[in-house]
Formats: structure tokens, C-alpha cells, sequence
């Protein structure tokens, strides 16, 4: 069995009370219920982690880079401008998917930039859930 750490960053814990109209109005609970039900039957194991801290999440990173298949990492804002985070990602081996719910290419100009796509196996972005169940599927496809 594969096991696959989610990793919400900030402001993450808002959804469906911020911006609904970008964002919908799924609260984080909802979505992380969905993503389980989609993953029943695959031979997963899902951990959930939400933070609005640079530094848990780097944490979290080195924590589980022995004992994970893989991470799926909704940096939020950290997207733009974390090399921290960045640098987290290029230096854990098991491979690191980048998700966004919203289309961060078609958005606001500092939203377009991702320092963290360089270093990440694949991104999925503008999908709403779909872009993190796309990141398990190609998780376990590898």
C-alpha cells in the first residue's frame, strides 16, 4: 500500500467561506472527504495536513520523506514567492505533486509565476478537486 501526504498551505482552512466565487464553496473538510471516498479501492493511504505556517510545511516535508510514495502540495500564496518551500521540495526524494483548485495561469500576474512547479514531478492546476485527483492517479501510476 502506497501512502500519500496532502499538504493544504494558507488560507486553506477558509474554503468555502473565501472568495467561493474563485475558490467554491467546498470547505476543506468536504473537499479532503471527497478525495478519500475517490481513493477508496486504490490501495492508498491518504494523510491530511493543513498549515498557514512556511515552516510546518517544511517540516512536514522532511518528516515524511522516509515514510511516504509521494506528497500532494497546495501551496497556496507560498506558490509565488517560497523558495524555502521550494528548495523543501527539490530535497526530499519522493516526488512532490503541485495542485491549485483555481487556474493560476489565468489569474492575477504575481499569481501566474510558480516557484515551485520547476522542482515538482507534475502539476495539476484550475481543476477544482480533479486537480488533486489527478495527482493521486499519477502518484500511483509511477
Amino acid at each position: 500500500m502506497k501512502t500519500i501526504l496532502i499538504i493544504n498551505g494558507p488560507n486553506l482552512n477558509l474554503l468555502g467561506e473565501r472568495e467561493p466565487e474563485i475558490y467554491g464553496s467546498q470547505t476543506l473538510e468536504e473537499l479532503n472527504r471527497e478525495i478519500e471516498e475517490y481513493a477508496e479501492g486504490k490501495d492508498v493511504e491518504l494523510k491530511f495536513f493543513q498549515s498557514n505556517h512556511e515552516g510546518e510545511i517544511i517540516d512536514l516535508l522532511h518528516k515524511f520523506r522516509n515514510d511516504s510514495d509521494g506528497f500532494i502540495l497546495n501551496p497556496g500564496a507560498f506558490t509565488h514567492y517560497s523558495y524555502a518551500i521550494r528548495d523543501a521540495v527539490a530535497a526530499v526524494s519522493p516526488p512532490v505533486v503541485e495542485v491549485h483548485l483555481s487556474d493560476i495561469s489565468s489569474r492575477e500576474e504575481f499569481r501566474k509565476i510558480s516557484v515551485i512547479e520547476p522542482v515538482a514531478a507534475k502539476q495539476f492546476s484550475g481543476e477544482g478537486i480533479g486537480s488533486y485527483l489527478k495527482a493521486i492517479d499519477f502518484l500511483l501510476s509511477l
